[in-house]
């Protein structure tokens, strides 16, 4: 690639909120690659992650897979495990204060962290760097001089702490630290590029850049990220809501849980969670946009293309085989009562309202039992809303089409 398909290649996906910001980003990037290849000395890319539970999902792989590109180009990684920042707690894209974790569980969860990474990254080419090891270092002086780079005017007015203020709800000095952790983390490093999402817009934007640029060292490149939502398609993949994708997984599974995500959920699956060129992603989009893409269709396209990069595209065929043997070819009966579910209705709701169910208990229980299915995937959260055209069971006799 010449330099600007790399700016464009290594762009893809980026997720400013803001023109001027997205420019200036792209522009840095591009004179700092040139300055690369003229010197030979790759870039450092950077992103860090808190290990505040044992398992990765899909939504932790969107900055990983930015890391790799930057790997295809021969630029240096650095995986940064938030063994200190994690036990602070990460208050970007929270509406309330997160709870403290021990330092005993932060290394537990993060033993397994680098192994699941490397589903994506290559290891031969990636550092794995704990946090701990030079935050833990600074002093009450170092961190006071660190702290006089902002105002707390600046921190009020992000949004998670901006609604929390009018609600006049606590907001606690120690999430402060959390951004100006972040910041030091990326002058110590002394690193070029930046990863994150767009709930880490501030960290990265804001107080790595000023941090560094206080310090004498050239300001990092952020590059940030569309956040990917969970199977629900409405708020962001978590595994404490159940709307998560595991990468701890096996094909069969992956393929199954891609394919239970609502149709509107498909363009940002594509874009953030594919390997796709931005021809091929352009194509699924423009295919979707004038119907000329049937919908189940484009889900296995994408089922397929996720499942792939994590497994390969033989087990991704065979996982692809399974589905449709199992639940287009399977003893699903071809005529079924059908339902048209009101607009927020959820599983619980049908369930109960079309006697799938005796009680709101007992459906509970069904779903906690591993006894719904949806389109062929066990769900697990009660409150997951069916995708219109799709087929929920209920143990082994009870079918219903959603309409």
């Amino acid at each position: 690639m010449n330099i600007d398909e790399q700016v464009t290649y290594l762009m893809q996906g980026a997720d400013f909120g803001d023109k001027t910001i997205a420019d200036n980003m792209a522009e840095e990037l591009r004179e700092r690659l040139i300055e690369s290849e003229k010197t030979g000395k790759p870039l450092r890319v950077y992103c860090g992650y808190d290990p505040t539970s044992t398992d990765l999902h899909l939504g932790h792989t969107v900055t990983m897979r930015k890391l790799r590109q930057f790997q295809e180009l021969g630029h240096e990684v650095l995986f940064v495990i938030g063994t200190y920042t994690s036990m602070i707690g990460d208050p970007s894209d929270k509406d309330k204060l997160r709870p403290h974790l021990s330092e005993e569980k932060v290394m537990e969860n993060a033993r397994t962290y680098a192994q699941q990474a490397f589903r994506i990254l290559d290891p031969e080419r990636t550092q794995v760097l704990y946090n701990d090891q030079w935050l833990r270092k600074l002093s009450m002086t170092d961190f006071i001089g660190l702290a006089s780079n902002f105002t707390v005017q600046q921190f009020l007015t992000r949004d998670n702490f901006h609604k929390r203020w009018e609600k006049n709800e606590p907001i606690h000095l120690h999430e402060f630290f959390y951004a100006i952790m972040q910041g030091y983390d990326a002058y110590h490093l002394d690193i070029d590029v930046q990863v994150g999402g767009s709930d880490q817009l501030f960290n990265i934007i804001t107080a790595s850049r000023k941090i560094m640029t206080s310090l004498g060292k050239k300001p990092n490149i952020g590059i940030i990220l569309g956040i990917l939502p969970g199977t629900d398609g409405e708020v962001r993949m978590s595994k404490s809501l159940g709307n998560h994708i595991p990468l701890n997984t096996n094909a069969a599974d992956m393929y199954g849980k891609v394919m239970s995500i609502p149709d509107k959920a498909m363009p940002i699956y594509a874009e953030l969670a594919t390997e796709w060129t931005p021809e091929q992603l352009s194509h699924f989009k423009a295919g979707l946009a004038t119907n000329s893409l049937h919908p189940r269709d484009a889900k296995m396209q994408l089922a397929y293309g996720i499942t792939s990069v994590f497994y390969g595209a033989e087990a991704a065929e065979d996982a692809q085989n399974q589905f449709i043997q199992t639940f287009q070819k399977g003893d699903i009966p071809e005529n079924m009562p059908e339902y048209h579910a009101a607009e927020g209705e959820t599983l619980l709701d049908i369930m109960v309202g079309q006697k799938m169910a005796g009680t709101r208990s007992e459906a509970r229980r069904l779903i906690d039992q591993m006894g719904v299915k949806v389109n062929g995937i066990t769900v697990s959260d009660p409150s997951y809303r069916p995708d219109p055209d799709s087929v929920l069971q209920v143990g082994r006799r009870k079918f219903l089409r959603i309409r």
